[in-house]
């Protein structure tokens, strides 16, 4: 189903690098579970891996390698049993290990018994074995395994409008970044209906519910929006009644739950609104704006850059940014998401802009995720935290933000490059495309559930990026040129149509969990933000349109025929003839 994809070995002689693995042999134990091993899903299983080295007339033997975060200081002596040295380590089920053998604490030497090598070092891969150990935190092996998820990204403002009595408008707002109407029996219609099963979606991710700013904010292109994105929450303890009631959005995660869906909720824990009575309250759970000698808005050079100071730097000078070092502070945001998350019966986390909050607030919500709500659920499911980090070029910082007491996953951003890139751009080879990825399967480890994409909201639509001519040369601009003004319309042929189908053909035959953008399974156009967020097309749809949503359904198909999950894939993937909304 996809590219075949393989690993040129650097032939090194030097000593190790710390980089992960990126492929090699595979040296582990192969085989079934036997009748000692616990049940759990793989990626929560540990192994432990042997490692020989013959013996002739060395002092002592030390094996080094990344299977520890002390492992290529430290490493693992070995002992001398007969003809050889032997030793073991625990490794994650599916991983690799890079690792070589110093001998007599002076020399580096590669494993003669093993012919691969990366970086030179040598590597083993996919290692599995007859009996394992399960994490202390694995999640019953019933459960819903997050590595099957299709995650689509519901824009609730900008879906369906289902209760014109919630609709809201803030004056002096510009009609683009206004209130458009959509709401939370909005998306449970489209629930029930089939939308999503047809298309083969199995998890929804549903934008920040709790009760936004009323008020405008400057959007730092000379238009005011309001707060319809949910990123300038105002109150935590409240959800927001533009969208429904309480009552509505448990009613969604409910009708979503009877129709094999799961849902996460998008959460703001950046910042708050000025208007919010927490900051009036609590000014000291907050950093100050005053800073350096001058005022602290995030930027990327001046008083406050994005580089030195993510953890302090407002986005803007109307939303004061958490201070997570305060601990009544990171208490009273963790209390807040776990409630919203409990009371509705959601099953995660999307995180917003994780960087930029102490890494305290992260551990404490996975703790307290673990301790508190995982507990009251049968089968005792995974919940799922995946991050934003924008970052398109440093792997390495990505990776920091995960693993067992933090994110479960990322947003790919360096993987979405090298797609559109090759496949959706053509600005570079497909060679590019298979190198890197050759680099990136197992770079984020086994448990890691990244999820990959093509389109989101804080960029253009990816409709005009595989355009003949792209719209825009750089696959990360932010489109404002076209934001408000001579604003990009549907093309007319069909081959951006044909790219973008081959770019989810690549995501959904590919690791992790791939995001679907409302609109982008039929190219909804548009620019730059709020361009990018037009209200949902229902009806209408040109025969292009349709073609690349019943492209997309088909490789949801597939990727539903070769599942691993347990009981949440029942039902899987449902009849393409589901009824659903008629377009």
């Amino acid at each position: 189903m996809r590219l075949l994809l393989s690993v040129t070995f650097l032939l090194l002689a030097c000593g190790p690098t710390s980089r992960p693995n990126d492929g090699g042999v595979d040296a582990g134990v192969d085989g079934g579970s036997d009748a000692g091993s616990m049940a759990c899903l793989e990626p929560y299983r540990t192994c432990q891996q042997p490692f020989t080295f013959r013996a002739l007339d060395e002092q002592s033997v030390t094996l080094r390698g990344n299977f520890a975060p002390d492992g290529w200081t430290v490493g693992v002596p070995m002992t001398k049993q007969g003809g050889q040295w032997v030793a073991s380590v625990s490794v994650p089920w599916g991983g690799a290990v890079q690792y070589k053998f110093l001998v007599n604490n002076a020399i580096w030497v590669t494993d003669p018994a093993n012919p691969a090598l990366l970086d030179g070092n040598s590597v083993v891969t996919n290692l599995t074995c007859t009996t394992w150990t399960c994490a202390a935190d694995a999640p019953d092996p019933a459960a819903f395994d997050w590595r099957d998820a299709v995650i689509y990204f519901v824009f609730v403002d900008r879906f369906v409008d289902g209760d014109p009595t919630t609709n809201c408008h803030v004056p002096n707002v510009d009609p683009a970044g206004q209130y458009q109407g959509g709401d939370w029996k909005g998306v449970t219609s489209r629930i029930t209906d089939g939308t999503f099963t047809r298309l083969g979606v199995n998890t929804l991710w549903v934008t920040v519910p709790v009760t936004n700013a009323s008020v405008g904010g400057s959007g730092g292109d000379g238009h005011l929006y309001s707060g319809y994105h949910g990123y300038w929450p105002s109150d935590l303890e409240s959800v927001e009644s533009c969208f429904g009631s309480k009552q509505d959005l448990v009613d969604l995660v409910s009708a979503a739950h009877q129709h094999g869906l799961k849902v996460l909720f998008d959460f703001a824990m950046v910042h708050v609104h000025q208007s919010a009575a927490v900051f009036a309250q609590h000014p000291d759970w907050f950093w100050p704006l005053s800073y350096n000698g001058g005022t602290c808005v995030c930027d990327d050079q001046g008083v406050c850059p994005w580089a030195t100071t993510a953890q302090r730097c407002w986005f803007a000078d109307y939303l004061p940014h958490w201070n997570y070092t305060v601990a009544a502070a990171r208490d009273y945001s963790v209390d807040r998401a776990l409630k919203l998350l409990v009371d509705a019966n959601a099953d995660g986390f999307r995180l917003d802009a994780i960087k930029h909050v102490d890494d305290s607030w992260l551990t404490q919500l996975r703790s307290r995720l673990t301790t508190e709500v995982l507990p009251t659920r049968a089968p005792r499911p995974r919940l799922y935290l995946v991050g934003e980090t924008f970052e398109f070029g440093n792997r390495d910082f990505i990776k920091s933000f995960l693993g067992d007491e933090r994110l479960d996953g990322q947003f790919d951003f360096p993987l979405r490059l090298a797609l559109l890139q090759s496949v959706v751009m053509r600005q570079t080879p497909m060679s590019s495309l298979k190198s890197f990825v050759d680099g990136n399967d197992d770079f984020y480890g086994p448990r890691a559930v990244m999820s990959t994409w093509v389109g989101n909201h804080d960029l253009p639509r990816v409709i005009h990026f595989a355009e003949d001519t792209p719209m825009w040369s750089d696959p990360y601009t932010n489109g404002k040129d076209r934001s408000w003004l001579n604003q990009p319309q549907l093309p007319n042929y069909r081959r951006p149509f044909e790219r973008l189908a081959n770019a989810f053909a690549f995501l959904f035959t590919s690791r992790g969990a791939p995001l679907i953008y409302y609109g982008d399974e039929i190219g909804l156009p548009g620019a730059g933000d709020p361009d990018n967020r037009r209200m949902m097309q229902w009806t209408g749809l040109t025969a292009d349109q349709q073609w690349l949503e019943d492209r997309i359904s088909k490789l949801a198909a597939i990727r539903a025929a070769t599942r691993r999950c347990g009981e949440a894939c029942a039902p899987r993937f449902r009849s393409a003839t589901t009824p659903g909304p008629t377009r």
